[in-house]
């Protein structure tokens, strides 16, 4: 793993300069990685020094909005690529549209203020359109399972809750990016929005337990940008109309009950293998 090297300069505009970088900039493809099931592959954007306050390092990790400070483009920005071309076929997916849920997931993250998600765009690259995803350089100390068991992280808990929004049909440990200034991260969202309930995740101990505050406010800001047009406009281009429909009434429903949801009965309740 690259040492991340951190920037911290608290605005938005360097994130958006790291989206338009991930966006427009030449990606160099350096490898695949292979234990992934579609085509992932690791590539660096090379020129992307410039950002407010300076450069940081490569795939280092965003800091931004609510105290996480403003990402900055580093100098050699670190990436995952992967190709509409290289998506495997799936029986309860149609072809061709886990790129735009990786997409998505970004973008009803940020919406939310959970920002879970690292910076994702769509792109053209080198085997055609695909979704780019800032590579995130997660620490190596920590260890993934007992995180992923614990019930006291604010973060974990606000995964949970975005997993249920977006409905993740595959969240595993492996899953998770802990940080070293202890902000969590995730990565591989290809299958989520399904309009049927398919929640697959590791993340279950706080299944019936009441919706903290926190929780509650996140979710009134995503209703609100749902039902105000713009987002949904957004997330138009990423997802089917009938799918967006789906993730408002779950959004709907987690705010009607306030409550984490439990286990699906008709669909195996965790991803296997779990890590």
């Amino acid at each position: 793993m690259l040492e991340p090297k951190r920037s911290a300069p608290d605005d938005e505009d360097g994130e958006q300069a790291t989206l338009d970088l991930l966006a427009s900039g030449t990606l160099e493809i350096e490898g695949r990685l292979v234990d992934a099931s579609n085509a992932t592959l690791y590539c660096t954007i090379p020129g992307g020094s410039g950002g407010p306050g300076g450069s940081g390092g490569t795939g280092s990790p965003p800091r931004r909005r609510g105290g996480l400070g403003g990402i900055v483009p580093p100098d050699n920005t670190a990436c995952v690529y992967k190709p509409i071309a290289g998506e495997r076929p799936l029986w309860d997916f149609p072809m061709g549209t886990l790129a735009g849920r990786e997409v998505a997931a970004y973008v009803v993250s940020r919406a939310a203020g959970w920002d879970v998600v690292p910076p994702t765009v769509m792109r053209d690259g080198p085997f055609g359109p695909g979704m780019c995803q800032l590579w995130i350089d997660h620490d190596t100390d920590i260890d993934l399972i007992a995180l992923s068991r614990r019930t006291d992280h604010a973060g974990l808990r606000d995964m949970a809750v975005f997993d249920a929004v977006v409905n993740n049909a595959d969240r595993k440990i492996g899953h998770l990016l802990p940080v070293a200034d202890g902000h969590l991260y995730g990565c591989d969202h290809g299958v989520c929005f399904a309009e049927d309930y398919k929640l697959r995740t590791v993340l279950w101990q706080w299944r019936g337990k009441t919706l903290p505050r926190r929780s509650l406010e996140a979710l009134r800001r995503l209703n609100a940008q749902l039902n105000d047009g713009g987002l949904e406009a957004e997330l138009s281009s990423l997802l089917s109309a009938d799918e967006i429909a789906a993730t408002k009434i779950r959004v709907e429903t987690l705010l009607k009950h306030r409550v984490h949801p439990y286990p699906p009965a008709d669909w195996p309740a965790v991803p296997w293998p779990p890590v």
